[in-house]
């Protein structure tokens, strides 16, 4: 009875807040003749007599919420020829206001305002521009689906000032850093949005409910904007850098220290008003963070995060449909030749990245919605030297000039749905294959944007001295919206099915089901503030023969209590399993069932000291193998410009079972004991919202202690191995990184930076089974060092142009 009366009043609670807040807001455009100063002092004569954008709702705490009068927000916005112009006034105690120092493109533990604008007024594509109470610069573009794209990068103008009544925000937001059409009369998408740190409140002007599905579809109107037109977008950041890089080879003929000079340009244009032309000639990736690499026991590659800012930032079309993995494009290439390596050869010296010659962007969408993308990357080939037995040099070519490309046109239609074909292309020089992959996707919601349906097909083709061609399809529909959701997922993917080529892969031949189920508590109680619950299963075939894999259950909750701590509880079951993959032969192995529980917990992070972490318990029934892990973040923040964190990870595992190595055609597993240590320290000092410090220092330790060895059967269950004595099974693998980085943007879109690497990395090498023997290890091994410094200038061509009339 308790219950259903909780799920009553969570009804009428959730009508009464739609009939306040479910009306869109509107905000007459107002033209301005005089310009404000940008300085954060809200004093210029022409915000007088400006409508007021204010009475804004929460989303949290209390969604539908207005907020409080003394915490009250008003927002004006202005226009001219040849840009939007916001000031902000946040009323609050300003000795309460959160203003942390931190890089561009970073919140951290400080207040914000923002505007979100929508210039086609599509209610799927929108721009945001986020100011911190410290100055600090946020700018992001949303996709139909709701993702903020955090990569993406503007050149726009804003200042704040901390007064008596709270803070002020100005801000000069170029029509350059925006896309919108050349009509006479305009009506553009727009919200503002404010968060308060310290009581974890945020709000909106047009207010957006947490249990409809979509961000940008929620928005309110700027309307009656006249006569703007569209400048001519085109700017130039041209860039020189240089290296020394030194790494104790010891090896006759190969130089320790060296260094080179780089230098090359970045290109963005205004094709016209829909769509924009991204172009980066000899780029230089040289100072992205280093990747966090681990020892991977697992039949399948690991998927490493990008970054490199050009392949990240507006690629929201080319991710569509998971077919782009853009770490194939120089940094993990899908195809590499070693064939012409004899087995007397010695490696001398091995490129492991195919260098970025050039990479091209053109993307937008038309005024009827219709958006188009086109990348194109061509990288250099990779030549690897080696020795031969006579100490003969040679160079051997491992992987050839290759020609990436990706085409998407993606039409929206009514409801935030869209149709979309995408197709990606790989060719290389020579008679290494060529990979080509088409894909039809559909995503349709009903009015309300409450149910939806979506999938697609896809289809991969290889060409070369053997051709093959491979399908998949997916098929996805649920209710997406209101408090208790729910969906059913269906993917399939015959044998020859293969995207690998400029996406990310791990296996095909399968056919996956998977049912969710979801219920949400967006109503504050006297305890929480938001409460999630979840429960999935799923089951899995393989497509040819159709022989069982696997069937899961996993359920959770997550609760964000009245402190603004959080918790969330895990509970996973993997039944017994047909494993295909793991004897790396063909052959099945009979995976053991496992059991899975985790809880984590996270701290109100804007506390200046704040801890959390995780303890997850996985019990394997072969063996009784056993898994543990022991997760452990802390965060003190001494002031708003200097920061540290530590973050311990503590994994151990006993008597877990894998493949481990062949023997002809046979596959070895072994029992094993495995421990891995993950520390990394992170520390930052900011001196300005335009120059800051940051160093990042990782170890990674990860080994396998081989006990007793297996063979594998051909019904798929393990025997004891009566072979050879087996050597070198056993694994130690250290690596260290530090990442130290000073930027300063001299100018807006201008930054010099100087960047610190060291990297060091052992395998194979067993020091002992204690953590500070491996440290100790790691650090006595070779380091490379590297030492770079970098300026890129931003020149805006109507900038110049005006110059150039004054002159």
């Amino acid at each position: 009875m308790k219950f259903l009366l909780l799920l009553l009043s969570i009804f009428f609670y959730t009508c009464t807040q739609a009939q306040d807040s479910a009306k869109q807001k509107q905000l007459p455009a107002v033209r301005t003749v005089d310009i404000p100063k940008i300085d954060g002092v809200l004093d210029d004569g022409c915000w007088i007599n400006v409508p007021i954008a204010t009475d804004f709702f929460e989303i949290r705490p209390v969604p539908g919420r207005v907020e409080a009068k003394d915490r009250r927000t008003e927002m004006k916005v202005i226009y001219d020829d040849v840009a939007v112009y916001v000031c902000a006034r946040m009323y609050d105690n300003k000795d309460s206001v959160s203003h942390e120092l931190v890089s561009r493109d970073n919140i951290g533990n400080a207040d914000f305002i923002s505007i979100i604008l929508d210039p086609f007024y599509d209610k799927m594509n929108g721009n945001g521009f986020f100011v911190t109470a410290a100055g600090v610069q946020f700018d992001a573009k949303y996709s139909q689906v709701g993702d903020e794209d955090p990569n993406w990068n503007a050149v726009w103008e804003s200042a704040v000032k901390i007064d008596d009544l709270g803070w002020t925000c100005e801000m000069k937001i170029p029509y350059s850093a925006l896309r919108f059409s050349g009509k006479d009369i305009q009506n553009w998408g727009l919200n503002f949005s404010r968060r308060i740190q310290r009581s974890n409140t945020q709000t909106f002007w047009n207010f957006v409910s947490p249990t409809v599905n979509g961000f940008i579809n929620q928005e309110g109107l700027w309307t009656g904007i006249k006569d703007i037109k569209p400048p001519l977008r085109l700017s130039f950041s041209p860039y020189i850098s240089a290296y020394a890089n030194h790494y104790p080879a010891n090896i006759p003929g190969v130089k320790n220290m060296t260094s080179r000079f780089n230098g090359g340009m970045d290109v963005k244009y205004g094709i016209n008003n829909s769509f924009t032309l991204d172009m980066t000639l000899v780029p230089d990736f040289g100072q992205v963070q280093s990747d966090n690499r681990i020892l991977n026991l697992t039949p399948f590659e690991v998927k490493f995060n990008e970054n490199r800012q050009f392949f990240t930032e507006g690629t929201e079309l080319f991710n569509k449909g998971d077919l782009f993995y853009s770490k194939r494009i120089g940094s993990i290439p899908a195809y590499s030749n070693y064939s012409e390596i004899k087995g007397d050869d010695k490696i001398i010296k091995d490129q492991t990245e195919a260098k970025v010659l050039n990479a091209t962007k053109i993307s937008g969408r038309t005024a009827k919605g219709l958006g188009i993308g086109i990348f194109n990357a061509i990288t250099n080939s990779m030549q690897t030297e080696v020795e031969d037995a006579n100490g003969n040099l040679r160079e051997v070519e491992t992987q050839p000039l290759t020609n990436y490309n990706i085409l998407v046109f993606d039409q929206s239609l009514k409801n935030n749905s869209s149709a979309t074909f995408i197709n990606t292309n790989v060719l290389r020089q020579g008679s290494a294959y060529d990979a080509n992959v088409s894909a039809l996707l559909f995503n349709l919601n009903n009015k309300g944007n409450k149910y939806f349906v979506n999938g697609g097909g896809k289809m991969s083709y290889l060409r070369g001295e053997e051709t093959s061609t491979g399908y998949s399809y997916t098929l996805r529909f649920g209710k997406q919206s209101g408090n208790f959701t729910w969906s059913y997922n269906q993917v399939y993917a015959d044998d020859k099915f293969d995207p690998s080529d400029m996406g990310f892969f791990t296996n095909n031949n399968f056919l996956d089901q998977r049912i969710g189920f979801g219920y949400n508590i967006f109503k504050p109680s006297k305890w929480y503030n938001e409460w999630q619950n979840w429960f999935n299963t799923s089951y899995s075939r393989r497509a040819t023969p159709g022989d069982y894999q696997s069937f899961g259950i996993e359920a959770g909750s997550y609760v964000r209590f009245k402190n603004l701590w959080s918790a969330e509880l895990d509970v996973n079951y993997d039944a017994k399993a047909n494993d295909f993959y793991e004897a790396r032969n063909g052959q099945v192995y009979k995976a053991p069932e496992n059991f899975t529980i985790g809880l984590y917990i996270n701290p109100n992070r804007a506390k200046a000291y704040n801890f959390g972490g995780n303890i997850r318990y996985r019990e394997q029934e072969l063996f009784k193998g056993k898994s543990y892990n022991f997760y452990f973040f802390q965060n003190l923040r001494l002031n708003d410009k200097i920061a540290f964190g530590l973050d311990l990870n503590f994994n151990p595992n006993y008597n877990y079972v894998n493949w481990v190595t062949s023997q002809g055609s046979q596959a070895i597993f072994s029992k094993y004991d495995r421990r891995t240590v993950e520390n990394s320290f992170d520390a930052k000092y900011t001196f300005t919202n335009l120059m800051g410090l940051t160093v990042v220092l990782r170890h990674y330790w990860s080994d396998r202690r081989n006990k007793d060895f297996y063979l594998l059967k051909p019904d798929g269950n393990l025997t004891d191995y009566q072979g050879p004595t087996l050597t070198g099974t056993d694994r130690n693998y250290n690596v260290f990184n530090i990442d130290f980085v000073y930027t300063w943007q001299f100018a807006p879109g201008s930054t010099l930076s100087l960047s610190y690497k060291d990297a060091a990395e052992t395998y194979d090498t067993f020091y002992t089974q204690r953590y500070n023997k491996n440290l100790s290890g790691i650090l006595a091994s070779p380091q490379n060092n590297s030492l770079s410094v970098k300026v890129l200038y931003y020149v805006d061509y109507l900038d110049l142009k005006k110059k150039h009339k004054k002159i």
